[in-house]
Order: C-alpha cells, then sequence, then structure tokens
C-alpha cells in the first residue's frame, strides 16, 4: 500500500530531476576565465558559487560572506521547540570554499557600482564581469510603534534568521510560567517561506500541550486566513490543539510596548503576553535596495526568469527571497537552490559563447513539522512559459499530504540533508 501522498511525491521528484539533468552536465568544450561576484552565501549564493564552478571550472568566482557558517532556515522551528540545536542545522563555508576553488571574501559588502561593474568592500574594490546578488530579506519595522530602535527589536525576537535570535525565542518559551500567554504575529504575504509561522505555531502548541498545558499561544495573523497548507493546518489546530492556539485573523500590529508585553492590533486592541513574537513584513536585502535593483513596488528586485539577470541592471543576476516572484512561487529555500542552478547554467552558457537554456523547469517542496514527529509537505513544478516571459505552474505536478504523518518526517530530515550537502558540499 502506498503512504499518503507518494504519488504526487513520485511525479514532483521525476519532473525535479529532469529539471536538473537540464542543468547538471558541465561545458567542457571551451574555457573562460570571467570574473564572477557573489553577494551572499545562503541557498541562493551559495548554490551558484558550486555550480558555476561545476559548468565551467575556469570562472573565477569570489564569494562575499561575513559569516563563518552557514545556519538554515528550514528546520529552525524545530530548535525553537526544542527538537533540534542550532548545531544540526549549520554547516561551515570551508568545503565549498575548498570544493569550488573560489576566494572567499569574510565581510559585508559596502556598495555595487554597476558602471563601475565592481563591488566595495571596506577599502577593497572587487571588479566583476558578471554579479550575483543574493542578500535574503530585511525586516520592516517601520509601521511598528515601538519597535524602532535595534534594543526594542532585541527584546521581541523575530527568529525569522536562523541564529541567535532562534536560541533566545527557545529560552523564553522554556522560562514562560505554566499559564502563560505567548502571541506571535504573521505579516502580511508576500514573506520568506508561507507556511513557516504556521509551522511554529504548531510547534509551539506542540511544546506548550507537553510542558506548560496551562499556557496559551495566540496567533495573529495580519492576512484574511492561513497562507499555506490552510487546510491541513486547520485540521491539525482543531483536533490537537484547539486548547492551545487561538487563531486571529485580519490581525494587523500597530505597536508593542516591550516594557509591559502589551501588543496594539487595529481591530483586536491591546494584548498582553509573557512571550512576544513579531514575525515582521520584508523586503528585499539591504545592499539590493540601495543600489536600485528593487524596482518592483521598491521592495523586490525584477528578474528575466530565464537568467534571474536583472531587469534594470545588466550584468546583475539577483536570486533567491529578494526577487519579486511569479504569482504563486514562494520564497523558500528550495527555491533558491533551483533558481541558483538556472542562473549558474545561464551565465556558465553566456561565458562559454553558448544558448542559455529557453525552457528552465524549477521545482518546490516545503514540509512543515506539525509536532515532534509528524510532517505535512506540498510540493510544485514550474516552468517557462515564452509566451508570457514568466514560471507558471505544470499541469499535474506536485501534490499536497493528505494528513501528517511520520513517514513524511523521514523524508523531510532527509531533504534537508540533502539540500545542505547539494547547496555546500
Amino acid at each position: 500500500m502506498r503512504a499518503p501522498g507518494m504519488t504526487q511525491r513520485r511525479a514532483f521528484l521525476q519532473a525535479g530531476l529532469a529539471a536538473a539533468s537540464t542543468l547538471a552536465s558541465p561545458y567542457v568544450a571551451a574555457q573562460s576565465g570571467e570574473r564572477v561576484v557573489i553577494i551572499g552565501g545562503g541557498f541562493g549564493g551559495a548554490t551558484a558559487a558550486r555550480y558555476l564552478h561545476r559548468f565551467n571550472p575556469a570562472l573565477q568566482i569570489t564569494l562575499v560572506e561575513p559569516a563563518s557558517e552557514f545556519v538554515m532556515c528550514p528546520m529552525s522551528n524545530r530548535v525553537i521547540h526544542g527538537g533540534l540545536s542550532l548545531r544540526d542545522i549549520s554547516r561551515p563555508y570551508s568545503r565549498l570554499v575548498a570544493q569550488s576553488g573560489l576566494r572567499w571574501v569574510r565581510a559585508r559588502a559596502d556598495v555595487i557600482d554597476t558602471s563601475l561593474r565592481e563591488v566595495r568592500v571596506g577599502a577593497e574594490k572587487i571588479p566583476y564581469d558578471r554579479l550575483i546578488v543574493a542578500p535574503g530579506v530585511d525586516y520592516v519595522y517601520d509601521g511598528i510603534d515601538g519597535l524602532q530602535t535595534a534594543a526594542q527589536q532585541a527584546r521581541v525576537p523575530h527568529a525569522w534568521k536562523a541564529g541567535e535570535q532562534t536560541q533566545q525565542l527557545r529560552q523564553m518559551l522554556q522560562a514562560l510560567p505554566d499559564g502563560g500567554v505567548v502571541a506571535m504575529t504573521v505579516p502580511k504575504v508576500p514573506y520568506r517561506c508561507p507556511p513557516g509561522p504556521y509551522e511554529r505555531a504548531s510547534l509551539i502548541a506542540h511544546f506548550l500541550q507537553t510542558r506548560k498545558p496551562g499556557a496559551k499561544l495566540l496567533v495573529f495573523d495580519a492576512n484574511p486566513e492561513i497562507q499555506a497548507k490552510k487546510g491541513l493546518f486547520e485540521a491539525v489546530w482543531k483536533s490537537r490543539y484547539g486548547a492551545q492556539i487561538e487563531y486571529v485573523p485580519n490581525a494587523d500590529l500597530k505597536a508593542v510596548d516591550t516594557q509591559s508585553g502589551t501588543l496594539s492590533f487595529d481591530l483586536q486592541g491591546k494584548v498582553k503576553a509573557q512571550v512576544i513574537n513579531v514575525i515582521p513584513p520584508q523586503r528585499a536585502g539591504a545592499i539590493a535596495r540601495s543600489s536600485g535593483l528593487a524596482n518592483v513596488g521598491d521592495r523586490w528586485c525584477g528578474v528575466d526568469f530565464l537568467s534571474y539577470e536583472s531587469t534594470v541592471a545588466k550584468g546583475v543576476y539577483v536570486l533567491g527571497d529578494s526577487i519579486a516572484g511569479a504569482p504563486g512561487m514562494p520564497k523558500s529555500a528550495h527555491m533558491a537552490n533551483q533558481e541558483a542552478k538556472v542562473c549558474a547554467g545561464a551565465i556558465a552558457a553566456q561565458s562559454l559563447g553558448m544558448p542559455v537554456p529557453s525552457l528552465p523547469i524549477i521545482a518546490n517542496t516545503c514540509y512543515s513539522f506539525v509536532s515532534q514527529s509528524e510532517v505535512i509537505h506540498v510540493a510544485a513544478v514550474y516552468r517557462y512559459d515564452s509566451a508570457k516571459k514568466t514560471m507558471v505552474p505544470a499541469k499535474d505536478a506536485g501534490g499536497l499530504s493528505d494528513r501528517p504523518t511520520a513517514t513524511e518526517a523521514l523524508f523531510a530530515m532527509a531533504w534537508a540533508t540533502n539540500i545542505l550537502n547539494d547547496t555546500l558540499g
């Protein structure tokens, strides 16, 4: 008997493998020593570096990334819940650097000068022939009174970038008195990882149920409804966490008093909580915006989906959460990884005088833990539509879980290991 969702998953994997096969053959007919600079070592930037070297080993690749190791956002909700540690979701950059023969500048990029084709990092000027910008997202606190300073924001961790704040939120939950209140807020779409807040809510509810049964979680969503896997999350919350979770849609956060632990909403008024987790609205990373790449609503970066080249800067490519995705395309780790392969294939082809592949196909999957050992997933495949010049969902591809299962938890952990290996080696 097939496990739930197995047919859809097989179709998804077959489509994903077919897409990967179009990109995975190294170009060996010619050599080119073009200089490629990559800003950001996340799922987009690190994957691009690895696959650029694979497709054309003659490329001179420089990675600009200040961190010594990569900490993945997928699975970080399990760290908050207590199922994993930060060490479990971290990987040093040293292996990627050694395998890809790239130069690693351990600093933050300050300025992109597209006219001189150089990146300024402190006093150093790094010239490029092609530039990949993969800075992730920045967080927008402008519309939330009481969270304007770094000190105020530090007292209310978003934990939407895995690292110190992930551990901080975990400790805050552990210190919560039984009978206390946790309040978390979900921003309006688009934001990084659409199912992420609801997975976090499920795992916090599971923690409260098992460790603090008298406590309660209030989920204030700025959207009118759950934004991903809606039916599955609703069913889990109703059947398992009815005593722990209260979900409030159309909740527009206006202010947070970090001293008294009070949140203020347009419609819901004032609410007090002992633990506050505000996930703020998001936009393209600062270096993309300051360089004029965020040309869609002054918030996201428009790209050509054949190569992920910026629509406003020739020779500059943008990957991952900073881009203005096609309708229905989420901002996710898997998407950034896939986009990076398309981009690497296009740059390698151009550097070798070959045509850019004209029909890219990319896939996305997202696993969500709803308890310590059960998972749900959603998967989709996207293809390039040459008439519309954008990505569209592939017909009859992808799928959605029927229900949470422990089997899918095994798939989820295997996926996490595999995407880390594919990204960082």
